[in-house]
């Protein structure tokens, strides 16, 4: 068994490391406070061709493998979470089921602009009815000629805002159960999509989220993804590699919040002595070493496993799991070590803390994956 990364692995994951020292450690504060979305860095990224690495050069991407892609996410999201995950839903979601189960019109008109970093995508699923209950949907889209009307609404979309290019998932046979789903592509600017309320969060800032809004939209028959009727198979997809991205999330907050727990319990002096030699310190950052490693193993299986085109959806809702748990347990932590001063707006353990809840949440609850994982045991 090999648990090294290659020397490209490596080498992607230190560039990244540098990128995220030089533009978004200095401004990551700054976009959390006022929930801004930093488009400069996402123009530096997309330069750095960044913003499609696993997706083949011939469709305008590095052509790496989603390993490679969720090493960076590590890294963005130890520097920044809300970066971190902008990029995860962008590439692990919307840019690969354009590349899964898209034609070769819609991987030219649509994805190549996706993997340069040109634009930004998003993943329209969740409604204000139906969230882990993704059956429960209403959105509805009715064939008309050579279009297909969608009327319904969105909520809690990720990139809502700031989106180029939406995968949107409507009923086009209610009846049909399972069967019944279909996914759409829209681009921005389609009459009678809007976004609706922006979405003020507990953490995660920076990262856009908002409603959104469809009233008689037309869309393009040639603008449905696969065929219809596969749309609900497709966001399953869809959510096994974004969970393998939220567990890449984690792993970065982890990562982020023992630095920081051990640059301060070695600078803090009590008792005439650094706090790292009080063993009730010492034995948290321990802890927080240890999970972080079992974190990041767990992440890492997943992503190769997707790698060898194997079954992976087990292992991304364990890695998801585990390191969103973590992540929040130990940035509680972090907090703890540092005291009032961990406490207080400006202190990076807060803003980790706050952007760790979220890992628990979204991309499906800690509950729901441990659905899929007992499911996949039981069975």
């Amino acid at each position: 068994m090999d648990f090294k990364l290659t020397e490209e692995q490596e080498l992607i994951k230190k560039n990244m490391r540098e990128f995220c020292e030089k533009y978004v450690d200095p401004i990551a504060a700054e976009i959390d406070e006022n929930s801004r979305h930093p488009a400069e860095v996402f123009q530096k990224l997309a330069e750095g061709d960044w913003m499609g690495i696993p997706i083949p050069a011939q469709y305008g991407g590095s052509g790496a493998d989603y390993l490679t892609h969720i090493c960076a996410v590590e890294e963005l999201a130890r520097s920044c979470a809300s970066t971190g995950f902008t990029v995860s839903i962008h590439v692990g979601i919307a840019s690969m089921l354009i590349l899964l189960f898209g034609n070769e019109e819609q991987k030219k008109t649509f994805l190549v602009p996706l993997a340069k970093g040109e634009k930004l995508g998003a993943f329209v699923l969740t409604e204000p009815g139906a969230g882990t209950d993704v059956m429960a949907a209403t959105t509805t889209a009715v064939l008309d000629g050579d279009h297909y009307v969608i009327n319904g609404t969105k909520t809690f979309t990720s990139n809502g805002p700031t989106g180029d290019t939406y995968l949107v998932f409507a009923w086009t046979d209610k009846a049909a159960g399972r069967k019944g789903m279909s996914a759409f592509i829209v681009p921005r600017g389609t009459p009678g999509m809007t976004a609706g309320n922006h979405f003020a969060k507990m953490g995660l800032r920076s990262s856009q989220t908002s409603e959104m809004l469809f009233k008689d939209c037309r869309v393009p028959k040639a603008n449905l993804l696969g065929k219809e009727g596969n749309g609900l198979a497709m966001a399953m997809t869809g959510f096994d590699h974004g969970r393998t991205g939220i567990a890449a999330q984690a792993v970065g907050i982890i990562q982020a919040a023992l630095e920081e727990s051990v640059r301060y319990a070695k600078e803090r002096v009590q008792f005439g002595q650094p706090i790292a030699r009080h063993q009730a310190i010492a034995w948290m950052i321990a802890d927080m070493a240890t999970d972080l490693n079992a974190a990041r193993f767990l992440t890492y299986h997943a992503a190769w496993l997707k790698d060898q085109g194997q079954p992976f959806s087990k292992e991304a809702s364990m890695a998801k799991l585990f390191a969103s748990e973590k992540a929040m347990h130990h940035t509680i932590k972090a907090v703890q070590i540092q005291g009032g001063y961990g406490y207080c707006k400006g202190a990076k353990v807060e803003r980790l803390m706050r952007d760790a809840k979220i890992t628990e949440i979204y991309e499906g609850t800690s509950e729901a994956q441990r659905m899929v994982i007992s499911g996949n045991v039981l069975r």
